[in-house]
This record gives C-alpha cells, sequence and structure tokens, in this order.
C-alpha cells in the first residue's frame, strides 16, 4: 500500500471513528501526507460526500487520490478558511489533524529531519519556506537561540548550548547535521544521546516551520468552520502541541481563562468527546513513531 511506505498512518481507525462520518458530509485532512487517513475517510463517504486536504510539502503531491470527491490543495492548513472559502465551502462536518512529521520527511536523508543521517541543515516542510535550520544556527542571538532550545525543546542546557553554538559558529559556519552534533557532543552522554538530539532536531525543526504558531491560527479557525456537532479530531506527539490542544477544546482560547455569564457558566465553541486516546501496545510494536501520539477528539457546541 502507498501509505505504509510514505508514511503508516498513526491512530487510524480511532482518529477517523471520532469523525463520526456522515455519508454525505464535507470533512477536511489538514495534514494530507500519505493519504492513509483521507483514504479512510474516503472509504465511509458516500458519492455526494467531500473530502478536502492540505499539505504544503512537495513530496506529497506524489500521493494524490483519483476521486472525484477529493481535492488536495498544496498549502499550510493555517489558511485553512480562506482556501475552503475559495472552494465556496462556509462550513464542514469534520477536520481531522495529524500534527506529526512524516516517516517519508524523517527518512529522505537530505531534508535533515532525522537523527540518523549527516545533512545539510534543512529542516523546512516545504521548500517555499525561506528560513532553514541553517539560518536558525548561523544567525539566531543567544537569547532567540536560547528560547528556542528550551522553550520547543525543553533542552535543560539551553543557556550552555547557545553559547557553544554561538562560539563554535564564530569559528566556522555549521552547516550539516553531523558538524551541528559534533559542536553539542559535551552535552550528549552516550546512554541518552538519542534522545537529547532529537529534543534539539525538534526544537530547530519548530522555530523553522513555525509549528506552534500554525497549529494555534488553524484551531482559532476551527469554531467558525464546523457545523453545529461537527467533529474535531487531533493527533499531537508532544507536550506543547497537545496541552494548546486540550486547553483550545476546554476554554476555546490558548491564554487566560474564558469568561463567565451571571449565572457562572462559560461559552466555549467545543465539548470534549471521551478522554485522550493512546495508541495500543500493538500499534507501538507495529509502528514505533507512534509512541508518543495522543488523539484528543471535541464536538462543536
Amino acid at each position: 500500500m502507498m501509505e505504509t511506505n510514505y508514511h503508516k498512518p498513526v491512530l487510524l481507525k480511532e482518529s477517523v471513528a471520532g469523525l463520526l462520518i456522515k455519508e454525505n458530509g464535507i470533512y477536511v485532512d489538514v495534514t494530507f501526507g500519505g493519504g492513509g487517513h483521507s483514504k479512510e475517510i474516503l472509504k465511509q463517504l458516500g458519492p455526494k460526500g467531500r473530502l478536502l486536504a492540505f499539505d504544503q510539502d512537495e513530496a506529497a503531491l506524489e500521493n494524490i487520490i483519483d476521486d472525484e470527491r477529493f481535492q488536495l490543495i498544496h498549502e499550510n492548513f493555517r489558511y485553512i478558511q480562506q482556501f475552503l472559502k475559495f472552494y465556496g465551502i462556509r462550513k464542514v462536518d469534520g477536520i481531522l489533524a495529524d500534527f506529526g512529521v512524516s516517516s517519508h520527511q524523517f527518512d529522505t536523508a537530505e531534508r535533515g529531519f532525522s537523527t540518523r543521517f549527516d545533512a545539510a541543515l534543512d529542516m523546512r516542510m516545504t521548500q517555499r519556506n525561506t528560513k532553514s535550520a541553517h539560518e536558525v544556527v548561523n544567525t539566531y542571538s543567544y537569547d532567540d537561540l536560547r528560547n528556542v532550545l528550551f522553550g520547543y525543546g525543553d533542552l535543560r542546557n539551553a543557556n550552555a548550548m547557545a553559547k557553544t553554538i554561538i562560539a563554535a559558529r564564530e569559528e566556522q559556519l555549521i552547516t550539516t547535521t553531523a558538524a551541528l552534533k559534533t559542536v553539542l557532543q559535551p552535552f550528549l552522554p552516550q546512554h541518552k544521546e538519542h534522545k537529547i538530539l532529537a529534543q534539539i532536531y525538534q526544537a530547530i525543526r519548530i522555530e523553522v516551520n513555525q509549528e506552534i504558531a500554525v497549529i494555534k491560527e488553524f484551531l482559532a479557525q476551527t469554531p467558525a468552520l464546523l457545523d453545529q456537532g461537527g467533529r474535531l479530531s487531533v493527533i499531537s506527539y508532544h507536550s506543547l502541541e497537545d496541552r494548546l490542544v486540550k486547553r483550545f477544546i476546554r476554554a476555546g482560547q490558548f491564554e487566560g481563562e474564558p469568561e463567565k455569564d451571571f449565572y457562572g457558566n462559560i461559552d466555549v465553541p467545543f465539548k470534549k468527546v471521551g478522554g485522550l486516546i493512546i495508541p495500543s501496545k500493538e500499534e507501538i510494536k507495529q509502528n514505533n513513531r507512534a509512541r508518543s501520539a495522543k488523539l484528543r477528539i471535541a464536538q462543536r457546541i
């Protein structure tokens, strides 16, 4: 199957089941990737159903599904409302998001996403993005580098790491993932090397692709797009993302507390459906990248 080679979809049955697919409904898969989730949605749609999908990665275009009910939009899902309006759609019955980096992106060495390969410092989700990991590592100030490493990677040694990177790049630009690893070797004890490297890569990747800002922009648009009773099904992979999703579902905002009326009631756009869903041991055994996945489902009130 095509999506197995490109990307094995995580929590496939659970995330699609969470949408409560209506035969003739309109659905959006904002993270198309290998098309695994989209194919599952299409299986459950009737002839008058419709599915629109987003993916900014040029590589994902190779997985386009030949189905008249399907439309792939080659764009970042932060522009969801704008593009649905362009296609004449104001309300949808369900939206699915899987915030993970695809297996294909990790496995394509030259993209620079994986700790397993030496590659140019890139980490862009789309080649249209002008900022790459090279720019972050070689031009960011001490404060900005420290904030990226601590805020997005939860790295306790962020201060010292930022100083070390700046000292090294003054001698010679850091152009590859191997060079970055060499520079930061003092912070990579053997028993934790892979874990800490993964945190460093995650932090830089999130900054390069503005992932937190994108998720906030996307979530903020979902209440206006979902019809009453419509479902939101979201898979996150680290605590930063999951906290945003959990908080938005609970409060309809990312910071502070929602206002209460005279009777102490709060006006929020969603009610949560069920509890947190995580992959089974069997799924993790078959696909190790599923191990940190968390699925939350909400319904538009």
